[in-house]
């Protein structure tokens, strides 16, 4: 890889970095490409990036980001996963590192806060977005219905005694 190649590399990752909310940091030894190829795949399902990166040029591509306390978290075979939604990426890494322990999540960080193992585990079992817009909605439709069924029971109610008394007499 050349100079301008490592420039246009290091503007990238920096550029990355600097759009997303959070960044996971996770070893990847071991992992054959068809695993790396479902892990990018799932990662890519969730609206994240996930890039094996160069440890030397992800520390220059993370200074002026608020993920510049991660760089200690860049030894040996790293990869860097970001997003702009941190529930979805963590779920996805959590999940995946569950069924293939060559996967070790190791820590990143969630704008200026750094994260742990745990504090990733955490995140994953939070609801995602997409979940929470659900519960929402559900919640605000629920007194309409409420109000709508109550409204129609008492129709329902004669009409049953109608209906009853109508097979009673038959």
């Amino acid at each position: 890889m050349n100079r301008a190649e490592k420039q246009a590399l290091i503007a990238s990752t920096n550029a990355k970095l600097a759009a997303a909310n959070i960044a996971l940091v996770v070893h990847n030894k071991g992992l054959t490409v068809a695993q790396m190829t479902d892990l990018r795949r799932k990662m890519r399902d969730v609206g994240a990036e996930f890039k094996v990166t160069k440890n030397r040029l992800a520390k220059i591509a993370a200074k002026d980001t608020t993920f510049e306390n991660i760089t200690d978290l860049l030894k040996g075979p790293t990869a860097v996963a970001t997003s702009a939604d941190p529930v979805s990426v963590a779920k996805g890494l959590v999940d995946f590192a569950k069924t293939n322990e060559k996967l070790v999540i190791i820590g990143g960080a969630y704008g200026a806060q750094k994260l742990a193992v745990k504090d990733i585990e955490a995140l994953s079992k939070l609801p995602s977005l997409d979940e929470l817009r659900g519960k929402i909605i559900g919640l605000l439709q629920a007194p309409a219905q409420r109000i709508a069924s109550i409204l129609q029971a008492p129709g329902g109610q004669v009409a049953r005694v109608i209906g009853a008394h109508s097979r009673k007499e038959a």
